[in-house]
């Protein structure tokens, strides 16, 4: 198990680092970081996309259809568009998701971010969320993100 999750990361890796590459060449880095997460929220919110992605019972035609219409559709640029393209055609589609957060990840540290991952009891208040980000900003020395979560069977104390 462990195993097959290293080679998926090695391969989301792979594809991630191209297409970085060529979208910082071309000075498209703010794009592709509004892609990765419109990209990113589709795979979250659509159950139809996940099982497309990891399903076996798709033939790479038409993984390769509907990742097209689904490029199209999102308007994305014709580098994560062919990438995807490349992706369905040689059935690599299953590391959509790693290779999404290996984007957001050098796209973070080519601006500079960090994101905390931040749980709480209750949701935090617009002042709240700010402190902390300042707070963090000035340890860290970096511009910092956060994904906020509540989680209300969580004690305070």
């Amino acid at each position: 198990m462990a195993n097959s999750v290293s080679m998926s990361q090695s391969i989301a890796g792979r594809y991630a680092q191209a297409v970085f590459e060529i979208a910082k060449e071309s000075g498209g880095v703010d794009a592709l970081a509004t892609q990765t997460d419109d990209l990113n929220a589709a795979l979250h919110d659509s159950a139809e996309l996940r099982d497309l992605i990891a399903s076996p019972i798709y033939s790479r035609d038409q993984q390769a259809r509907a990742i097209g219409a689904l490029a199209e559709r999102m308007a994305l640029s014709p580098v994560l568009a062919n990438t995807l393209q490349l992706m369905a055609k040689n059935r690599r589609l299953f590391v959509l998701p790693q290779l999404l957060d290996r984007l957001a990840a050098l796209i973070a540290t080519e601006r500079g971010e960090v994101t905390a991952d931040v749980t709480s009891a209750i949701a935090l208040n617009d002042e709240q969320v700010e402190r902390l980000k300042a707070t963090l900003a000035e340890k860290t020395g970096k511009t910092v993100k956060l994904n906020t979560r509540v989680d209300e069977t969580l004690i305070g104390g």
